[in-house]
């Protein structure tokens, strides 16, 4: 193993704030933790731009079929795994649309395998067995910004044509990435020297909330803030759904009951049937013409409706005086 110093990084810093860390009482070690935590979020606004500019590539690039990637190590690969597999509940899309990549594979999800984020060959493999492609967007992520196994995805992904985003929490004067976007979320030295899963785990978290939720916002699986692409699959999200319907109608529970059955569980197409009068499949034409934007199909038919009432009332002729 090599001799590498990394104490230079920011992220391997010594806090002066809890020097004492041993010796504070629990109540004192919560407050040191929501004070030092509160940085996270003054790291996030400092990011808007490039996370902003995150959001649109990549809802560019999946109206394009292309696909997200996350990919990292220990914490920072969990946490990519964890936001992909909560996208296809949260906003119904196909599991391969949004992917975590960890390395040492879903065993590293539950026992601890760092070691394997030295070897930047097998970041690169996986990105070549995931097949990444020019219409791809892949997210590395690495709290200290040295990770090999991230760096090596990253320029393998580059080499594909892919969109490639670094996502760190130390400056680029410290670590340099060869990206398109360069996100740094700069939370300081953490709590417990050297353990990224506090402070910068949760800036990292923050960051990846924004940028799936924001990305399916563009994309229109979102009416409103409500949830209209959810995926109907227990007794929480069967109420949920009814709820969705019934506060953006004025159907009865029992009536939005009946409307989710026809629709077959899908609340955007159960709305879009209540507010333009189509059966399924019908509605699910329209949808599908609009890239699932129930906004504009339902503007689109609107539209259709006013163009032919003013038809009518122009061809309607006028009674004798």
């Amino acid at each position: 193993m090599k001799d590498l110093q990394r104490g230079y990084l920011l992220t391997e810093q010594v806090n002066p704030n809890s020097d004492n860390l041993d010796q504070r009482s629990p109540l004192e070690l919560v407050d040191l933790f929501v004070q030092e935590d509160a940085k996270t979020i003054a790291a996030i606004a400092q990011a808007r731009e490039e996370l902003a500019e995150t959001i649109t590539r990549t809802a560019a690039a999946m109206r394009q079929g292309g696909r997200l990637f996350y990919i990292g190590a220990g914490t920072s690969g969990r946490l990519g795994v964890l936001d992909a597999a909560e996208c296809p509940p949260t906003f119904c899309t196909d599991p391969e649309q949004v992917q975590g990549i960890i390395a040492g594979g879903a065993g590293a999800l539950v026992r601890s395998s760092e070691d394997l984020e030295d070897r930047p060959d097998d970041g690169a493999s996986a990105i070549a067995h995931h097949q990444v492609n020019s219409r791809d967007v892949v997210i590395g992520i690495t709290a200290g910004g040295t990770t090999p196994y991230v760096h090596g995805a990253l320029k393998a992904a580059r080499q594909r044509g892919a969109t490639t985003i670094f996502i760190a929490c130390v400056p680029k004067d410290q670590v340099a990435a060869d990206v398109d976007i360069d996100i740094r979320l700069l939370v300081g030295a953490e709590i417990l020297a050297g353990s990224t899963r506090l402070k910068a785990g949760t800036v990292t978290k923050l960051a990846l909330n924004i940028i799936s939720t924001g990305t399916m916002v563009q994309l229109g699986k979102v009416y409103g803030n409500r949830m209209v692409d959810v995926a109907v699959t227990n007794t929480k999200l069967h109420d949920r759904a009814l709820r969705i319907l019934c506060d953006l109608t004025e159907l009865s529970r029992e009536d939005a009951g009946f409307l989710l059955e026809r629709s077959d569980r899908n609340v955007k197409l159960a709305l879009l049937m209540h507010w333009t009068g189509l059966e399924k499949t019908a509605g699910d034409r329209l949808l599908s013409h609009h890239q699932g934007n129930l906004r504009t199909a339902v503007q689109e038919m609107s539209a259709e409706f006013e163009v032919r009432s003013t038809e009518c009332k122009n061809q309607t002729p006028n009674p004798e005086p």
